[in-house]
Parts: C-alpha cells; sequence; structure tokens
C-alpha cells in the first residue's frame, strides 16, 4: 500500500495542497483530476520526491521511477533513439522500433526529435518513459496534443507497459481516466 497521510504543500500564503491524504494499493492505476489549479502537478511532485510537503508523511513510495512531465523534456539536438536510451540504456534497435511502431512512429529512431511534430515529441516521451525499468509511473497528461488515433495508440501502448505497476495519471479527460484508472481522486482547489 502507497500512503500518503495529510499532506499539505504552501507556496507562500498559498496552500495548494491542504491535509490530503491517499491510501493507493500496489498495482494500480489512480486518475488525478481537477480544475486547473487545484494541485495537481503538485500532488504528483510530492509522490515523486521533487517536492517536499510542508507538512504529513509519504509511506510506500519506494521503488523505480518514471515518469512523463507536462512538458516532454527531451533533448531536441539528439536523436530518437539516443533520447529512448536515456532511460533504457540497453534496450536493442528492435525493441526501440517496437514501440516506436506501436506508437504509429514507424521509421523514426534515427531523426533528430527537434524536427518532429509536437505530437510526436509527445509520443517520444511516453514511449521514453515506458521502456523504463519502473515500477511507479507518474503520468502528467501524457495524451495531450494528440490526435484521437494517437492517443489510442498510446493507451495501448500504456496497458501493456504498465501491467501489475503502479501508475498515478494526471488527466482533465473524464473517457481516459474511465479506460485507464481503478480509482479516480478529484482535487478542489484550496
Amino acid at each position: 500500500m502507497l500512503e500518503l497521510e495529510q499532506i499539505t504543500v504552501r507556496f507562500g500564503p498559498l496552500t495548494v495542497l491542504d491535509h490530503f491524504s491517499l491510501s493507493v494499493p500496489q498495482g494500480s492505476t489512480t486518475g488525478i483530476m481537477g480544475p486547473s489549479g487545484s494541485g495537481k502537478t503538485t500532488l504528483l511532485r510530492v509522490m515523486m520526491g521533487l517536492q517536499r510537503p510542508d507538512e504529513g508523511r509519504i509511506l510506500g513510495f519506494t521503488g523505480r521511477r518514471s515518469a512523463v512531465f507536462q512538458e516532454n523534456r527531451l533533448c531536441d539536438n539528439l536523436s530518437v533513439r539516443a533520447n529512448l536510451r536515456l532511460t533504457a540504456p540497453h534496450a536493442g534497435d528492435t525493441l526501440l522500433e517496437e514501440t516506436l511502431s506501436a506508437l504509429g512512429l514507424d521509421g523514426q529512431l534515427h531523426q533528430p526529435v527537434r524536427l518532429l511534430s509536437g505530437g510526436m515529441q509527445r509520443r517520444i516521451a511516453l514511449a521514453r518513459a515506458l521502456l523504463a525499468d519502473f515500477t511507479l509511473l507518474f503520468l502528467d497528461e501524457p495524451f495531450t496534443g494528440l490526435d484521437d488515433a494517437a492517443r489510442d495508440r498510446s493507451i495501448a501502448l500504456l496497458r501493456r507497459r504498465a501491467e501489475g505497476k503502479t501508475v498515478f495519471l494526471v488527466t482533465h479527460s473524464a473517457d481516459t481516466v474511465q479506460i485507464l484508472a481503478d480509482q479516480v481522486v478529484t482535487l478542489r482547489q484550496c
């Protein structure tokens, strides 16, 4: 069980999370929804260990982490292959090509990332996260900028690669949460 107990995060006078608690079974997918500014990304950052809460305890969040952030955080001057190898250094080209093909990105392995469209870059960011050897996966709006076909392909790959792993998915899409999440948490502004 992964647990957040009475987590409070403040930025100056602004309280973003106020005594928030959550228990999550390992191996489940938790959808996190709420209006903009309700603390969804802050909550992910706390769970990833990138943000310290002002109050509260975090229990059980051990293991190998992987993430898709709101920004793609790709290295524009590197090829797709080099970007994917940042999280999967031992992955062979066959696995990389299969992953790209599953996302509708056939033949892009050696392309410089800077030459790809925004939607293609988003799928590369997702592929990079899914190729990592993770037990905990944090996804912050992972399907932003994707058309329906690319979104569907991405969801299918996510389901395969994250099976049995613990996933936290921030999204504004009720459809996506309905498809992927075992439980849903809705944040409200403090």
